[in-house]
């Protein structure tokens, strides 16, 4: 056998093979520990260091290391250390603020808007006085840090909507709906519509960038009257039928069913 002969004897249980095997076939394992255990289990099938860094990537010197770690400290030791990072750029109460911000919502600070984004949130960070500058990326990571994403939004249902016996009917219609076996001349549509869609052609053509020249829209219009949408979702096939109209009568309605 070609190579430096093993000086560290490694040797694991069970227990801790499965779990070193375990980190090479999950996928969100940092690439980093996921080497340093393939390189440990290399070893502990008595493969030489030489060998082992051939295969793993790493020095000599690096998978010496980590072999005196995990002797010494087990699976803990294949861990990394925790680094000090750079300094923050900004004080906890800028950081308390933004949280502060993102719980509360726009409408508590008069905003006229849904849902704060990071790039908003800066900006409300400038108008209070607390930073003269701030970056979308980092009041990103401030609240990646605190498990917040207030420009996301799910529907729910509020304490307000009745849950009574009659709610519990109506609920139990549309599951039955939707979950019922269909005749083949059968078929459940959900149907919405978008109503007022105005079609504004510009009246120049739009000009496309050039060095030093962004795009340029012609800011004039000229309206060509109002279209109505129709669409309905076939909830087995997943097909969605569409059509539009001039008007938004009944038997548009119909045409569309038909």
């Amino acid at each position: 056998m070609r190579g430096r002969h093993l000086a560290l004897l490694i040797r694991m249980n069970d227990q801790t093979r499965a779990t070193l095997q375990g980190w090479l076939h999950r996928q969100k394992i940092p690439l980093g520990r996921a080497k340093r255990a393939r390189a440990i289990l290399l070893l502990e099938q008595g493969h030489t260091f030489i060998q082992t860094t051939q295969w793993v990537g790493f020095t000599e010197s690096n998978v010496r290391k980590w072999a005196k770690r995990f002797l010494g400290q087990g699976v803990v030791g294949l861990h990394e250390k925790p680094r000090p990072g750079r300094t923050p750029l900004f004080p906890p109460e800028v950081a308390l603020h933004i949280v502060k911000l993102a719980c509360e919502g726009p409408d508590y600070m008069g905003r006229s808007l849904s849902q704060w984004y990071c790039s908003d949130l800066a900006c409300q960070l400038r108008r209070d006085g607390l930073v003269q500058t701030i970056s979308p990326e980092t009041i990103r990571c401030i609240l990646q840090s605190h498990k917040l994403k207030p420009w996301r939004h799910h529907l729910w249902l509020s304490a307000k909507v009745p849950r009574d016996q009659c709610f519990r009917e109506q609920v139990q219609e549309l599951v039955d709906l939707y979950t019922h076996t269909l005749a083949d001349w059968e078929m459940v549509l959900c149907v919405d519509e978008k109503t007022n869609l105005q079609p504004r052609p510009r009246l120049a053509s739009t000009l496309p960038t050039r060095p030093a020249f962004p795009t340029r829209l012609e800011h004039e219009y000229k309206r060509a009257g109002a279209l109505h949408l129709f669409a309905a979702f076939a909830t087995r096939t997943g097909k969605v039928y569409a059509r539009t109209a001039l008007r938004k009568r009944q038997k548009e309605f119909i045409t569309l069913l038909a």
